[in-house]
This record gives C-alpha cells, sequence and structure tokens, in this order.
C-alpha cells in the first residue's frame, strides 16, 4: 500500500488528479445564492464480492468526523455512485474550496487518516494514473446547458 501524505492522495496538490487542458472540472450552476462548482472522479474497487459489500456498509454509516471534514473543507454535497467495481464521485463545492485547503484539513485529523487508510484497503488506483493516485478528476464532455 503506498504512503499517503493525505488522506485520498499522494501529493497536496494532487488531491485527485493534477488538472490540465484534458482534465478540465466539470462546472454547474446551482440554483441558489451561492455559485458552485462540481467536480467528478472516478475510482476502482477490488473486482471482489465481499469487499465491495464491506465498502457499501462502511459507506452507509460514515464516521461524523469524516462528514464534517467534508463540509468544513467547503463540500456541500458529495454523492459516490457504483457500477460493478468502478466508483463515480461528484462533489460540488463552494467558490472559497480547494484542494490544497482540503489537503492541509485532512492531513492534521487523525480520524480522516485512519478512514482513508481503512477505505484504501477496498479500492484500487485506475490504471494510467501516478503511483498511490486515488480519486481521478474526470473530462466533462457533454451537457445540454453552457
Amino acid at each position: 500500500m503506498p504512503t499517503l501524505l493525505t488522506p485520498s492522495f499522494p501529493e497536496p496538490h494532487a488531491f485527485f488528479h493534477a488538472r490540465t487542458e484534458s482534465a478540465t472540472p466539470t462546472v454547474a450552476k446551482k440554483s441558489t445564492q451561492l455559485k458552485m462548482t462540481r467536480y467528478c472522479f472516478a475510482l476502482d474497487l477490488i473486482n471482489d464480492e465481499q469487499s465491495i459489500e464491506a465498502y457499501e456498509e462502511y459507506h452507509k454509516n460514515v464516521w461524523p468526523e469524516i462528514i464534517a471534514g467534508i463540509r468544513s473543507a467547503g463540500i456541500e454535497t458529495m454523492e459516490i455512485y457504483r457500477l460493478q467495481d468502478r466508483l463515480f464521485m461528484i462533489m460540488d463545492v463552494h467558490d472559497d474550496f480547494s484542494f490544497e485547503k482540503k489537503a492541509l484539513l485532512d492531513e492534521t485529523n487523525p480520524k480522516v487518516q485512519e478512514w482513508e487508510q481503512l477505505m484504501w484497503k477496498y479500492q484500487k488506483a485506475i490504471p494510467g494514473g501516478k503511483p498511490g493516485e486515488k480519486w481521478r478528476l474526470m473530462k466533462k464532455i457533454f451537457a445540454t446547458a453552457p
């Protein structure tokens, strides 16, 4: 298992995957007073039925410290979907959200570190990523609205 400097990624500025022109974030405007940005990510699970069931069980009762850490970083909503062993995560964040701030908060939170180490037992990196890289930023390729 790779050594993680932050709970979800090996480098503080590579929260999921370094942004490039080919991996621009998905942006969605919500009908709320705050302007929101949407990020979409993918990750694989170890393709084992019992491991996948255990992973889903943990996510039915995510530890309160993890939820608090997500919210304190400026993440308004986070959803994770699964198709077989592929995970898809949607994050809607406030304008003041930054991956660097999230990384710093997570690095100093022992419960987040413990959670991420536990989850890494069930997760596997998508081929083509950097060593130890988990959630990978997806490229938006279609939208019915700008």
